[in-house]
């Protein structure tokens, strides 16, 4: 079991509380479980136990907690709220189309428009019951291993102050975990090896912060763009992409010294690949770096796993490895014509279709890599959490196949 850490503060967290409280994001029969308990004025108190059914690394415990505290509770008129929150969606569309405009934007309209939502808010907070203190809440930590069918959080309390959110905290533990247990296996399978996260390019950008965050407790070093590291207060790192090269007519050594130029306090790791021959680029940088005193830290290999390196036909040394991407014969030329002329301090990255099999490959053949940078596969392959009741008024009632698991690691949540 990890060590303890605070959870993180409820303001981390960019939660859009009164479309939760309204049900916007939740199954449409969780908003009407809900309403019809409220309607019947139901008084009796269920135990909520969550779980899933893998071996995992657990994420997004904080994050669910956070909703909790938020929007875990009632309104005092419904039906006004509803009124009002309709408003508070029209005026929000308004200040989007506002913001857009091509042209001049109407200040005075927009803050006029944006004073006008500030007062809807106002108004419908003073509608809202928060309850989460009259809640039981017990969860386990971020970053420890679960086990299948463990239970990773229990709620207990009268229903209808939380049942609207379970659409909510069950999406949230399964993105997060899915992504930490991911990072965590290629983690472990670098043998020590930095791990780079470069999974922004492969799913919606307003994932970052939460994916960024669930890949840094799965163990990654870097991440790639800032909104990765929102949440842990990590800066995005990365040197270039093929595009910059392209701008330079396809010159990588012009492409890296210009960077290096730019950036002569951020490592310098050179994209090699443009050309489709890695060794004679690689070469090439390096060489330039060394004759005009500057630091090449790395090159990256990127090659696509549907091209052979030019580098390999050419030799004639395609072995039993697949010849395509990023292959070991490849990485092992590279290595080897840079240490033959000197350059034995140039470290070399590989990206392009790592997983945690084909890194556990090449570090098993000691494959001369100094790091692994890895995107779509970290975000791939979830696993499904679930909620069930299993007690009512402290008695069982679960549905068949289901009953309490109680857990001595969960913790009572303040």
């Amino acid at each position: 079991m990890a060590p303890s850490k605070a959870r993180l503060p409820l303001e981390t967290f960019d939660i859009p509380v009164h479309k939760l409280r309204q049900g916007s994001f939740s199954a449409k029969y969780f908003v009407r479980t809900k309403e019809l308990l409220e309607a019947l004025n139901y008084s009796r108190t269920v135990l909520m136990q969550v779980f899933q059914k893998k071996d995992a690394v657990l994420c997004g415990t904080d994050e669910v907690i956070a909703v909790l505290k938020l929007c875990s509770g009632y309104y005092i008129q419904p039906e006004k709220a509803k009124q009002l929150f309709k408003k508070w969606e029209e005026l929000d569309k308004k200040i989007r189309n506002l913001n857009y405009m091509s042209r001049i934007i109407p200040v005075q309209e927009l803050v006029d428009a944006v004073n006008e939502q500030v007062q809807l808010e106002i108004r419908l907070d003073s509608l809202w019951v928060n309850v989460f203190e009259r809640l039981d809440v017990r969860a386990l930590r971020d970053g420890w291993m679960i086990s299948p069918w463990e239970t990773v959080m229990t709620i207990k309390g009268p229903p209808q102050y939380f049942t609207h959110l379970e659409s909510i905290y069950l999406g949230i533990l399964a993105r997060s975990t899915m992504v930490a247990t991911n990072v965590r296996k290629v983690v472990e399978a670098a043998q020590g090896k930095p791990v780079l996260f470069f999974a922004d390019r492969f799913d919606h950008y307003k994932m970052q912060p939460n994916d960024g965050y669930a890949a840094t407790i799965g163990g990654v070093q870097a991440v790639a763009t800032d909104a990765h590291g929102e949440w842990t207060g990590k800066e995005g790192s990365g040197t270039m992409p093929h595009a910059l090269i392209a701008c330079f007519d396809g010159n990588t050594v012009w492409a890296t010294r210009a960077f290096a130029m730019k950036y002569p306090d951020v490592p310098c790791i050179s994209l090699v690949d443009f050309g489709n021959d890695c060794v004679k680029t690689a070469l090439e940088v390096a060489d330039h770096f060394r004759l005009n005193g500057w630091k090449l830290w790395g090159v990256r290999l990127d090659t696509s796993e549907n091209m052979v390196d030019q580098s390999l036909t050419e030799l004639n040394r395609l072995g039993s490895d697949k010849p395509t991407g990023v292959n070991p014969i490849l990485v092992n030329n590279v290595r080897r014509v840079l240490d033959s002329h000197g350059h034995q301090d140039v470290k070399i990255v590989v990206s392009g279709g790592f997983t945690a099999e084909k890194i556990e490959y090449f570090e098993k053949n000691k494959i001369p890599v100094d790091a692994y940078g890895c995107g779509s596969s970290l975000i791939k392959d979830g696993g499904d959490f679930t909620a069930d009741i299993v007690k009512i008024d402290g008695k069982p009632c679960a549905k068949k196949g289901r009953r309490e698991r109680p857990n001595v690691r969960l913790q009572l949540v303040q």
